[in-house]
């Protein structure tokens, strides 16, 4: 005789609220990992190309922009000639060696550039680096 056992036969079922978790979990994974690159994105900059380009892993904590019309920005706000030591002063904190990324764009006055430069260096910051893009990439 066969005795049969209606729970052992039961269907399994899926948990959605794991599902749910995951999902709502990705959800703010990618919306805070956006928002890191609004100051970046603001300025509609071109960089000019270099063939020897090199990709680092290195930390920005400065980015200093520089515009086609010259205009200079500092962490995405806009800074006059004659704040612009104090305002790389500030963002260093009196750390000498903080990494700076001068991303100016490929249109803009050499000299332009140059004068942030020296604004770096009046500011005790010696980690400089300027932004380019890869010859081979496309704009």
């Amino acid at each position: 005789m066969r005795i049969r056992d209606d729970d052992a036969l039961a269907e399994p079922e899926f948990g959605m609220a794991p599902l749910i978790d995951i999902v709502f979990q990705l959800l703010i994974f990618f919306m805070v990992a956006s928002s890191f690159q609004k100051d970046e994105r603001r300025l509609d900059l071109e960089l000019p190309d270099s063939s020897t380009a090199t990709r680092g892993e290195v930390s920005v904590d400065i980015v200093v922009d520089v515009s086609r019309e010259g205009r200079v920005f500092v962490a995405g706000a806009a800074v006059e000639d004659d704040e612009l030591v104090s305002a790389l002063s500030r963002a260093a904190a009196g750390r000498g060696t903080t990494p700076v990324t001068v991303r100016g764009d490929r249109l803009a006055h050499h000299e332009r550039i140059v004068r942030v430069l020296d604004a770096c260096g009046l500011a005790g910051l010696s980690n400089l680096s300027v932004a380019t893009v890869d010859g081979g990439e496309a704009r």
